[in-house]
């Protein structure tokens, strides 16, 4: 009876430990790839060098340590963060709303996040207020804003606590919220390049202000979607087994979905809209773990993160020294990959 789990575990725990080792071999290549080349050797004992009572010779000059510590390490960071947001937030609506199609801008993330930002673009004197970015905190404000839009006008026209409804007023609040984003961009044209550079994703100029500013929401929206990981298990054999099981439905989707509405908000605060991390992401993890949310939230995080580090090599690599937006690359992978993971799919179901 008992050697059957002993002999699972180590299997249990390759998945984890892989997308660990690549999460690390990711953020190791992203410090080091780019317009200056970093030795990796440097690099790392240039980090270790930053923990307490450690003093470590790096062997890097004043300029490649000001490269690693003031551009390339915040920005390798905000693409863990952003990454492993994303990827959490999209599992985490895929098992609220038991549909692989769902995303984490399914509720008018990315319509309220996008307005925000453009009234501050084009309306706000200056970058900054009191030291405060107002670009990321206009559209974290905006993402929240939209979702608890939708879900207050789909959560009043239904009683039964379904989803259909949630869905259907997302889409009605992301249509109107960008015909309002259209309305103001067609009426200020010469801020449309600050505007379409937010909309199609960045991480080049993301410092430690901002990552400080959207830590303490990303660390409580990770840490409420991971906990939920068994309800969620409960809840995919439908609401009214999983009350007869002391689930209460209601109540854990609308944690869900508020934290996985605040891990999104968080995320395009600082980067701005990027796609298809949300949906490619969660469906590789369920191919590699199966359909327990216990391990998919936890791995999505995980491979969430190294996803969008490797993607941000490529954007800046690929032109050097120029840089693709790194929404662009995104959908360049996210994609043909996406059409590749529904078609083994539809093939293991028939």
């Amino acid at each position: 009876m008992h050697s059957l789990p002993v002999g699972k575990r180590p299997r249990a725990a390759l998945p984890p430990l892989g997308a660990g080792l690549l999460l690390v071999g990711a953020v190791v290549l992203g410090l080091t790839v780019g317009a200056a080349d970093l030795p990796a050797r440097g690099v790392v004992l240039a980090l270790l060098d930053q923990l307490p009572f450690v003093h470590l010779d790096h062997g890097l000059t004043p300029v490649q340590y000001a490269v690693l510590i003031d551009l390339r390490l915040p920005r390798v960071l905000a693409a863990v963060t952003v990454g492993g947001l994303l990827g959490l937030a999209g599992a985490g609506y895929q098992g609220v709303f038991r549909n692989p199609l769902a995303d984490p801008y399914l509720l008018g993330a990315a319509s309220g996040a996008g307005l925000g930002a453009t009234l501050v673009i084009v309306y706000a004197h200056g970058d900054s207020v009191g030291g405060i970015p107002v670009v990321p905190l206009a559209s974290f404000v905006g993402a929240l804003g939209g979702v608890l839009l939708a879900y207050t006008i789909g959560a009043g026209t239904s009683r039964s606590g379904g989803t259909a409804n949630l869905v259907l007023a997302g889409v009605a609040v992301a249509q109107f919220l960008a015909a309002a984003q259209t309305y103001v961009q067609s009426a200020n044209t010469d801020e449309l390049r600050r505007i379409y550079s937010w909309l199609f994703g960045r991480l080049s100029g993301i410092g430690w202000a901002d990552l400080r500013m959207i830590l303490p929401y990303a660390l409580v929206s990770t840490v409420v979607l991971v906990l939920h990981g068994r309800l969620l298990d409960v809840m995919s054999v439908g609401d009214e087994e999983a009350a007869g099981l002391g689930v209460r439905p209601g109540r854990v989707r609308l944690v869900v979905l508020l934290a996985a509405s605040l891990a999104t908000a968080s995320a395009v605060a600082i980067s701005g809209l990027i796609g298809f991390v949300g949906i490619v992401v969660p469906h590789l993890v369920r191919r590699l773990v199966g359909g327990s949310y216990r391990r998919v939230l936890p791995m999505s995080l995980l491979c969430g993160a190294a996803f969008l580090v490797l993607t941000d090599v490529l954007a800046r690599t690929v032109t050097a020294p120029g840089e693709l937006p790194i929404g662009v690359v995104t959908a360049f992978v996210g994609a043909p990959f996406f059409v590749f993971v529904l078609r083994g799919t539809r093939r293991v179901d028939v």
